[in-house]
């Protein structure tokens, strides 16, 4: 690194601001798709050497008309690169060093020179030669390089060699340009394509813009095939020539139906009904396009597929799909590529099954700590940076797209993890922190939680392998944060119903302002807008007070100074907001200022996230309803699927389909309407609801109830919620997996929360038998229970057809009664000697313990949204 930080120009004032000036020692090479493209960043330069009087030198060797004229006040050098490499090199050495330090050049365009010299290998030797030589005399000199025409042999050399690289490319009229490398210098959006509008180059930050761009612009480069000898890349090759030699919209003929069934299988999917599925929707460009985007071999995975499938369904069922989707240019890690890191790190063997499953986690757990300090072969490191460089300092998101995970009966909701990279910082940081994010991703799938999901569903014994999918991150820049405008979750079934008008096969949303992961996360303590797609304006919440109190307050997003996921209040992420669209999300109470006015600059009062005009005025609600309808139909079962949206100001927006799978509902019809009980005696009430109620109706006897008494909970210490979070999980699974029992479990705040003060923090596993969970809105003032449709925690509930209900004590038509509860004896210390200091914490009734005397009745209507629990005698 040079001590001499003196900026020197490119002649463009606007350039100048985005790369931070020019520097001694810099080689700047410009890769561009044609050589005219060359003369408006090269005429500044001659110019600006012109206004600083230093000595420029233009190397003339191209076959390409010349840049500069003899006439223009340049040096100029005419060379015969055919007369030899060495002569020539010889050469332009000697000049370089007769005229000294501090000159500028201006190289013809370097393409010719490998084309003269039949290599390319030659080419990346000159210039490892002459490019530090400039850079120790602090020369400046500007090189041109045609894209797509070269191995990496010369353009890795080059890139390497050189301090600052520029792609340059053309969409229609406009001109845009790519910093790829920018040696010692770094500002928020250096790495950013930025747009040449006159005088001024600038950023673009929108996610669905910058994948536009792309789309129209040739990439060869992205074949990541070339990096995969032998069978893959002869199959591939085979698809490609298949592809070329087909007229278009002419059917396939036998030989090619067989390629695109090995190809499905090789790539996209082994088990029955995807692959099914993928063979109706699937064009063999489809599957060429996929592998040219590849990063090693083996499959892509559930996840890849559920979005890539998703897309050809819509695409198929109406071309007009095509504008209203945002394009996508996601990225795929092949599964061969987890196996191989496995191997490569000396995971394999205690990845393997033991028979004892205690076994099995405990070399899980050390497994997950060799694989987050694991290392990758230099060539996958190589096709990461690639991908990398294409997609600048776009966040990006690494997402877990196993074998397993997203299929028919096996949706794996939130059991392996997915990572949001800022992708802030120089290439070396980000190439580092994605490689970290890929890490953290292959350790989830020796997390406790998913092995224990696989056990239960007798998943164990199946091959499962981590593919990922690296999805550019679907938002906008707003000063240093970065975010779409909503995000969320949809379903095409809804298993709540709050209203009479609610159709419960219309489907519905969750809907959050800002990044999706407040949508399917139980996030503190916060809510999020619930639609119903056949009749939207009905609010679970009642009352203006309630629409207020429930409504989301927090936003997650990406804080691209700070470089990771962050969740801000939303006041706050409003003053950076345009006023123009809040209003199609927020709203303001009567009260409160005017959304074009800002509270003192600091953020906004009085505003509610409401999404009342977005579902009023724009034609969101009905186009995703018929999105679910249209996938549910093609899977011939409900969906569910994640999704972002950006709007204009006149309502017109485009979704981003990032994720689609089956839903793991069981639907039933009316006939599972429950009569309500005879008149109970008040004394026999245990507890009644009138919702949220989420599930089937039912009446049943209880076997087992347990219920967390709310005031001696909220005073333990954290380590002690905890311990009684473990104790519940051994009560649950006390007695063997093929023994039918129905288990009723009773606490306050929300169950499977990651914070004890909202709730009780069970795994799902550990709770993961219990037929019946219920929340009491117990904890502390201000917190009720969040029904949390959309949610991990909620596609568990319904995969595992639980009934979830909440009571409010407080409210109208919900009652507690603790004392009818309590005066049961307690089996706890029966039941788990060993945790009997728990017993006045965890309060345990077992119907052996009641019978013949009586039993705990359960009656619920969820048409109705109406529960109620009581004891009755046996006479």
């Amino acid at each position: 690194m040079k001590t001499d930080q003196t900026r020197l120009s490119t002649g463009l004032p606007g350039l100048d601001r985005v790369l931070l000036g020019l520097l001694p020692g810099d080689n700047v090479v410009w890769r561009l798709d044609d050589i005219e493209d060359y003369l408006p960043v090269l005429l500044p330069f001659w110019a600006e050497a012109g206004r600083n009087g230093r000595r420029l030198t233009y190397f003339r060797f191209a076959r390409h008309k010349a840049l500069l004229s003899e006439s223009c006040g340049a040096d100029v050098y005419r060379l015969d690169p055919q007369e030899g490499f060495e002569r020539f090199l010889a050469e332009i050495l000697n000049v370089i060093e007769k005229a000294g330090p501090g000159a500028y050049y201006v190289f013809d365009c370097l393409s010719d020179l490998a084309a003269d010299w039949y290599s390319d290998q030659m080419l990346g030797n000159f210039f490892m030669i002459v490019c530090p030589y400039l850079y120790e005399l602090d020369t400046v000199a500007y090189f041109a390089l045609l894209k797509n025409q070269h191995s990496s042999v010369a353009t890795d050399a080059i890139s390497r060699t050189a301090q600052v690289v520029i792609e340059v490319f053309r969409q229609g009229q406009r001109r845009f340009l790519h910093p790829l490398k920018v040696y010692e210098r770094h500002t928020p959006t250096l790495y950013t394509i930025h747009s040449w509008e006159g005088e001024e180059f600038r950023p673009v930050t929108n996610s669905a813009t910058i994948t536009d761009i792309l789309a129209g612009v040739p990439q060869p480069w992205l074949d990541f095939t070339i990096h995969r000898p032998g069978v893959w890349t002869r199959i591939f090759y085979e698809a490609q020539q298949a592809l070329h030699a087909r007229p278009p919209a002419a059917p396939l003929d036998q030989a090619t139906q067989r390629l695109c069934q090995r190809l499905l299988r090789m790539v996209i999917t082994r088990e029955d009904r995807l692959l099914g599925l993928a063979t109706t929707y699937f064009e063999l460009a489809d599957l060429v396009g996929i592998m040219k985007r590849m990063i090693g071999t083996g499959r892509v995975g559930g996840k890849s597929l559920g979005m890539l499938l998703a897309r050809a369904i819509l695409r198929k069922a109406d071309p007009a799909w095509a504008e209203r989707l945002e394009s996508h240019d996601s990225f795929f890690v092949g599964s061969d590529v987890f196996y191989t890191f496995l191997v490569q790190n000396g995971c394999w063997w205690l990845r393997r099954r033991h028979k004892d499953f205690d076994v099995y986690l405990a070399r899980a757990a050390e497994a997950r700590e060799r694989i987050l300090k694991g290392t990758f072969p230099p060539s996958i490191q190589h096709q990461f940076m690639e991908m990398l460089d294409y997609f600048g300092q776009s966040p990006i998101i690494v997402r877990s797209s196993s074998l397993l995970e997203d299929s028919y009966g096996k949706a794996f909701s939130g059991k392996y993890e997915s990572v949001f990279c800022a992708n802030q910082g120089t290439p070396q940081e980000r190439l580092e922190a994605f490689m970290a994010a890929v890490r953290t991703v292959y350790a989830s799938t020796m997390h406790a939680e998913g092995l224990q999901y696989r056990r239960h569903h007798g998943l164990l014994e199946r091959d499962e392998q981590m593919a990922l999918l690296v999805q550019r991150v679907s938002g906008e820049r707003y000063g240093d944060l970065f975010f779409p405008h909503t995000g969320g979750v949809g379903f095409s079934f809804n298993p709540f119903v709050w209203h009479e008008e609610i159709d419960p096969t219309a489907g519905f949303l969750r809907l959050v302002f800002g990044l999706g992961t407040r949508a399917v996360e139980r996030t503190g303590d916060d809510y999020t807008r619930l639609l119903s797609l056949n009749a939207p304006l009905k609010r679970p919440e009642v009352t203006p007070d309630q629409v207020t109190e429930y409504s989301q307050r927090r936003v997650d997003l990406l804080d691209l100074q700070a470089n990771r996921l962050v969740s801000r209040g939303f006041d706050e992420v409003a003053t950076a907001f345009p006023v123009g669209l809040l209003s199609l999300f927020a709203s303001v109470s009567a009260a409160a200022p005017d959304l074009s006015s800002r509270a003192g600059g600091d953020g906004f009062t009085g505003s509610t996230l409401t999404f009342d005009r977005l579902v009023r005025e724009t034609k969101f609600v009905p186009v995703m309803r018929e999105l679910l309808q249209v996938l549910q139909e093609a899977y011939q079962h409900p969906v569910d699927v994640e999704f972002t949206a950006h709007f204009e100001a006149n309502g017109e927006f485009r979704l981003n389909l990032v994720q689609c799978r089956p839903f793991q509902v069981k639907i039933r019809g009316e006939g599972s309407r429950i009569e309500p009980p005879p008149a109970l005696d008040p004394a026999h009430l245990l507890f009644s609801s009138s919702g949220p109620i989420v599930g089937h109706s039912l009446a049943t006897l209880i076997d087992r109830l347990i219920y967390i008494v709310p005031s001696v909970y909220s005073q333990l210490t954290r380590s002690e919620q905890y311990s009684v979070a473990r104790t519940i999980g051994r009560l649950t699974h006390l007695e063997p997996e093929d023994q039918h029992q129905i288990t009723l479990l009773i606490g306050p705040g929300r169950w499977g929360t990651s914070m004890p003060s909202l709730g009780v923090p069970v795994s799902f596993a550990e709770i993961n038998r219990v037929q019946v969970i219920c929340e009491l809105a117990l904890m502390h003032e201000g917190l009720v229970p969040d029904v949390s449709l959309g949610t991990h925690f909620f596609n568990d509930l319904v995969e595992m057809d639980m009934l979830y209900l909440a009571v409010a004590p407080h409210q109208t038509d919900h009652t507690l009664n603790e004392a009818g509860i309590r005066q049961h004896p307690n089996q706890l210390p029966a039941l788990l000697p060993n945790s009997a200091e728990w017993a006045r914490v965890i309060h345990v009734i077992d119907s052996h313990a009641l019978a013949p005397a009586g039993a705990i009745h359960l009656n619920v209507d969820s048409m109705k949204q109406r529960a109620v629990c009581y004891w009755a005698s046996a006479t």
